[in-house]
């Protein structure tokens, strides 16, 4: 029986030579491998009101969306800077390699409201991070932050427990 981690596939030096990018989208383009990452990725949640899932871009909007309708819930993006219209709330944060600012509409999410946030891999934390900051800006209670990819080498988990987030990843692999 196939794991999650069988329908990843790993590109050597993408973007930059030395990355070894783990691509989901094999995983997405296989109906049993995407159901099984969705259902996995629900299952820890399973019993607790969550009140609308938050999907990092890019690929967070795919698994968000599916999450979102499995659960009945709404779904709300967090976009990179400039492409979200009407009035938004920003985050600037570092990536592996550079810099980044998301947003999030300044109405998405209501005080109180119970956030899963989602997204396909965890590496340094700082898009999280970002994601996090604009959830918790906005009144928003954080229940957890769930992952198809851990790349435990890089931090991402310990910096978001840190904050103390109950993060979920469905497996990891080693190395950049």
């Amino acid at each position: 029986m196939k794991t999650i981690k069988d329908y990843i596939r790993t590109i050597v030096d993408f973007p930059h030579e030395g990355i070894l990018f783990r691509d989901v989208t094999t995983l997405f383009a296989d109906p049993r491998g995407f159901r099984m990452a969705v259902d996995q990725m629900l299952h820890p949640y399973a019993g607790q009101r969550i009140d609308v899932v938050v999907g990092l871009e890019a690929r967070g909007f795919i698994l968000g969306g599916a999450i979102a309708h499995q659960l009945g819930t709404g779904f709300v993006p967090i976009r990179k800077k400039g492409k979200l219209p009407g009035t938004t709330i920003s985050q600037d944060y570092k990536l592996e390699y550079g810099e980044a600012i998301v947003e999030i509409h300044d109405d998405a999410i209501q005080a109180g409201q119970r956030v899963l946030i989602v997204d396909d891999l965890l590496a340094t934390g700082g898009t999280a991070e970002a994601g996090i900051g604009l959830v918790e800006r906005l009144g928003g209670a954080i229940v957890g932050c769930a992952f198809i990819v851990d790349l435990p080498d890089l931090g991402g988990r310990k910096r978001l427990e840190a904050l103390g987030m109950e993060v979920h990843a469905l497996c990891a692999f080693e190395g950049l």
